[in-house]
């Protein structure tokens, strides 16, 4: 029997999570220093992952397969797709930087009601998410994918509402609330989503008899699962909503501006950057794979409402006092982008949105990170409080400007190449659509360089004045980021090399080719 790969990439960091949680409570360090060799360690097993995968070979590879509970025909399955490697590789990057960057997040706060934070639980907390997330890319059986898709969010409730930012404007009083209102609002849009979701899983299972997205596939492919027109297209929305929620959408996406911003900015990181991947992921992996013809009945509209995120989600960051905030609003903008590429139908727009879903993730981290360490210094998130950073700390405005045009999409950045793919992959079917996407682009310059001159440039603000630069923690952190986005930028191969024959494959079972150029003949 081979050694379950898969399965160890997500054990190490819950078996971590158990370890660290369980280190005696004046071991603070020691349980940081666990919890960051069990990410390295994870990040090791992912890297392995990645070379053993091979681009050429089965659809689904270093599959593992066990029956589970045999009554209800639920099985642990598990397998990687082109897409679900890359995706797996991405938080296995991610999860030591962020824990890096939140260092000293939890570390305990002496205020007048001497409130205690478990340090421990922080990274305890982070470790777990890890592990969900990377089951939920890997899972290739539709209820697993269930039952980690929903509980990832019990650890993000507690990141959000026990451990927020502590630079607030109103008091520790008000940030408690906000906190607390932030975690809530985020638990409940989920598991609403969750709990249409789960309907459409077992109304799945009633006409399907199986949960095995591979077997389901078949059926399809070979005709023996005939789903009625109406049965597909409501399982196809029962699914679709929940992931709208998860990544997110508008109008499901209100959610994410309050976390992110009551969030200390690892944890906004990894909501952004790695959580909410799982939603559009899931719908090339579930809404594309299982509903076919329900995906291409719904494009219309989903198109629309990624347009409506690229646009508004860029328009409001414009208007944004909250840097934080701006960067909530920013990723929407992005997201918008991705579902455009996913529901473009082309093997450019699939293409993109995935190299877009990798890019997102590092370009965000690189920007959302610089600016944590931005308030801690002034503890401030409000852009008017900023003012002059560049003379004093000119290595944090230097990676600040990196993060921020990466975020705008300049070429010879990483996300210039994903969002170029979308957009040429959307023009080839909807040159409309593609036409006001764009617009997106030049919004997303327009908030980003507007948020530099605002802290970065002009005079120096007194509270600025003695501001340090980055601290050689915070270097570690932020320049293997801003290698990546270069790297990535000029040499996006290696990723696509990986996820195009995955993408070729979505686009196989929606029996969908690319169009065409249209060629003028000669005279």
């Amino acid at each position: 029997m081979s050694f379950p790969l898969l399965t160890a990439t997500a054990a190490l960091p819950a078996l971590g999570a158990i370890a660290t949680a369980a280190v005696p409570a004046a071991r603070r360090t020691a349980a940081k220093w666990l919890a960051l060799l069990v990410s390295l360690a994870t990040l090791v097993l992912a890297a392995v992952v990645l070379v053993r995968f091979d681009p050429d070979g089965d659809r689904y590879q270093l599959t593992e397969s066990h029956s589970w509970i045999k009554d209800f025909g639920v099985r642990y399955e598990l397998g990687v797709d082109g897409i679900g490697v890359a995706l797996v590789a991405l938080t296995a990057l991610l999860i030591p930087f962020i824990i890096l960057a939140g260092w000293h997040d939890a570390d305990p706060l002496e205020t007048g009601n001497k409130r205690w934070r478990p340090t421990q639980g922080f990274f305890a907390l982070i470790l777990a998410v890890e592990a969900m997330v990377i089951l939920s890319f890997e899972a290739t059986d539709v209820f697993l994918f269930y039952i980690f898709f929903e509980a990832m969010l019990i650890p993000m409730y507690f990141l959000i509402g026990g451990f927020g930012d502590r630079a607030h404007e109103h008091g520790e009083e008000t940030a408690s609330t906000q906190r607390s209102y932030a975690a809530v609002k985020f638990l409940l849009y989920n598991l609403v989503g969750g709990l249409i979701m789960l309907a459409a899983v077992i109304g799945l299972y009633v006409v399907a008899g199986s949960f095995s997205l591979q077997e389901i596939a078949e059926a399809r492919a070979n005709g023996s699962l005939d789903m009625a027109t109406n049965t597909e297209r409501w399982l196809f929305l029962g699914f679709f909503f929940a992931f709208a929620v998860k990544a997110p959408l508008w109008p499901l996406h209100t959610w994410l501006p309050n976390a992110m911003g009551e969030a200390t900015a690892p944890v906004a990181v990894l909501i952004t950057a790695v959580v909410d991947k799982v939603g559009t992921f899931a719908m090339l992996r579930f809404c594309l794979q299982l509903f076919p013809e329900a995906s291409k009945w719904a494009t219309p509209v989903i198109l629309v409402l990624a347009l409506i995120s690229i646009i508004y989600g860029a328009l409001v960051a414009v208007g944004q006092r909250d840097i934080k905030r701006l960067v909530a609003y920013a990723s929407i903008s992005h997201f918008g982008f991705i579902i455009l590429g996913i529901f473009a139908m082309t093997s450019q727009g699939q293409s993109g949105a995935t190299l877009y879903m990798v890019n997102h993730g590092i370009s965000t981290a690189a920007l959302m990170l610089v600016a944590g360490f931005l308030i801690s210094r002034r503890g401030s998130r409000l852009i008017a409080d900023y003012g002059g950073v560049q003379k004093v700390a000119p290595v944090l405005a230097g990676t600040f400007l990196i993060g921020g045009l990466a975020t705008l999409s300049l070429p010879g950045l990483a996300p210039f190449v994903s969002e170029f793919l979308v957009l040429v992959g959307t023009f080839a079917r909807y040159p409309v659509v593609g036409i006001i996407a764009t617009f997106g682009i030049v919004l997303a310059a327009l908030y980003v360089l507007v948020l530099y001159q605002r802290t970065m440039t002009g005079p120096v603000k007194p509270e600025v004045a003695t501001m340090p630069d980055l601290r050689v923690r915070e270097l570690v952190v932020v320049a293997p980021l801003v290698v990546l986005l270069i790297f990535l930028g000029v040499y996006p191969k290696p990723v696509t090399d990986i996820i195009d024959p995955a993408v070729k494959q979505t686009m196989s079972d929606v029996q969908k080719k690319d169009p065409q150029p249209e060629v003028e003949a000669a005279k």
